[in-house]
């Protein structure tokens, strides 16, 4: 029997399905007392209401299209910025937005790491790197090595490896458990985190409104955003969480920029210039640790039960004991025992009086004779017992969750591939240009700049390309139905 250890392995393939599983269900947040760090409770029907993949498709949308057509509007107009955007109020605007949004995120960074350290077993736990897998792949269920609640698709319902762990009322987690991530604050500012990559579209209004074009890489990020955040909360992927703490680090970084810029004050550039990288890497490495998930597993304990048989050997050896005293007794009855007790026994059973026979004691008081011996009983039952067992678990249990996966990687993608082309460039050119190989440091820290610049031109290339093109057709459509409406107009009037 192995003990607790990490694997790779090949997932399975009932994890890729799409469209995946429908189940299980989202689980809300659990209700808590008011507090700064949960300072109100989400009903559970607005909660998994505004988890309908229908939701963030339909808003994504609707974004995607507006920037597109506003851009050539704006183009058209000669890039001048609109009346009210040179007004007082929207420059208040524009500091208020960037100041709540730089105090939202360092808000939820605050309350993710809370939780990462509450759920958070050490490298030094008694499971090693096994029950650090397990905390970080299992999100429900209360806290141990081995205790979650996980979702079994097979048979379709929640269920626990642990015999002193229980699930909740309706046969799902519950809600007071506490150590894991779920519960102690991703279902609460994973959520809230996922409603806001919908306002953050204001970003591209402000853009707009200034009569500046909206980058075809801010379009992709913030549509792709908001549907990789909605996919890892829907499916309760484990690698979510990373997404969140990553992402509300950067931003409390950026939009405090932005406040700064908003407000005048000079700001070096080499602080934009590094958060724009803060930002190509968080991508990299996320993918990557997102990715990770799907070959991880690991062997848990589990609590598998066992038949055993309670008291054989006792019965027998009180069989054993008792055969003997009676022994002993007979023998010593028989010697004590007078000829009168013999005699008054013996008629007894000659009229047919055994019960009586039975009962006649000698002049010591004690049964004699063969009434003196008695069987001995058998109390000998089974019983449940249970033994550790470390079977090997995946980190991954559902369609679904595989699915947030794969959706955040296919995002990602693109932004990696390019990351690491002109990452590799630049290496290469400041090789040539110097004649002697440059620091590794060196090389980190001009590659990654280059890299992070190079990522934005060439897919903001790219993408422009496609908008253009997009727009051009919507506008050209419209003048067609325009030009189709009149001419129909004009035939009715004749």
């Amino acid at each position: 029997m192995s003990g607790p250890s990490v694997h790779l392995t090949i997932p399975p393939a009932s994890l890729f399905k799409f469209p995946p599983a429908p189940l299980p269900e989202t689980l809300p947040p659990p209700q808590r007392d008011y507090s700064f760090a949960t300072p109100f409770n989400i009903n559970p029907t607005v909660y998994n209401g505004l988890l309908s993949a229908s939701v963030p498709l339909t808003f994504a949308t609707i974004y995607a299209t507006s920037v597109v057509l506003l851009n050539q509007i704006n183009r058209r107009r000669g890039n001048q910025p609109w009346e009210f955007s040179k007004t007082r109020l929207f420059h208040l605007f524009v500091v208020a937005h960037n100041v709540l949004l730089a105090v939202y995120s360092a808000w939820t960074l605050t309350g993710m790491l809370g939780a990462l350290s509450r759920s958070w077993p050490g490298f030094d736990a008694e499971g090693g790197p096994a029950e650090v897998a397990d905390a970080l792949c299992k999100l429900n269920g209360p806290r141990g090595f081995g205790s979650a609640a996980t979702y079994n698709s097979t048979t379709s319902a929640w269920g626990v490896t642990d015999r002193l762990v229980k699930l909740g009322t309706g046969g799902i987690p519950d809600s007071s458990d506490v150590g894991r991530l779920w519960n102690e604050g991703l279902s609460f500012y994973g959520w809230l985190f996922y409603l806001s990559k919908f306002y953050e579209v204001v970003d591209t209004a402000i853009i707009l409104a200034k009569g500046k074009r909206s980058s075809s890489l801010q379009t992709y990020h913030h549509a792709g955003a908001m549907m990789c955040m909605w996919a890892g909360i829907r499916y309760m992927a484990p690698p979510i969480w990373l997404f969140v703490v990553a992402n509300s680090f950067i931003h409390t970084l950026m939009y405090t920029y932005f406040t700064l810029t908003a407000l005048h004050v000079k700001v070096p550039w080499v602080i934009k210039r590094t958060l724009t990288t803060m930002q190509i890497a968080q991508f990299v490495i996320g993918a990557s640790f997102a990715a990770t998930h799907l070959f991880v597993s690991y062997n848990a304990p589990v609590s598998v039960p066992y038949s055993f048989i309670a008291g054989v050997s006792s019965a027998a050896s009180s069989a054993t004991s008792a055969v003997g005293s009676a022994a002993t007794s007979v023998a010593s009855a028989t010697a004590t025992a007078n000829l009168n007790s013999w005699f008054k026994k013996l008629a007894l059973r000659a009229v047919g009086e055994e019960g009586l026979a039975e009962n006649v004691r000698n002049s010591q008081g004690e049964r004699f004779g063969a009434d003196a011996v008695k069987a001995p009983v058998n109390h000998a039952k089974e019983e449940i017992r249970y033994r550790t067992e470390y079977p090997v678990v995946s980190c991954i249990d559902t369609s679904g969750q595989s699915f947030a996966i794969w959706l955040n990687l296919m995002y990602l993608a693109p932004l990696t591939w390019l990351f690491v082309r002109f990452f590799i460039r630049s290496y290469t050119g400041m090789t040539s240009r110097r004649g002697r190989r440059p620091s590794t440091i060196h090389i980190i820290e001009k590659s990654g700049l280059d890299a992070a610049r190079g990522v934005q031109r060439e897919l903001d290339s790219l993408l422009k390309e496609a908008e253009t093109s997009v727009a051009e057709k919507v506008i050209e459509r419209g003048e067609e139905a325009a030009s189709s409406a009149e001419a129909a107009v004009e035939a009715k009037r004749e």
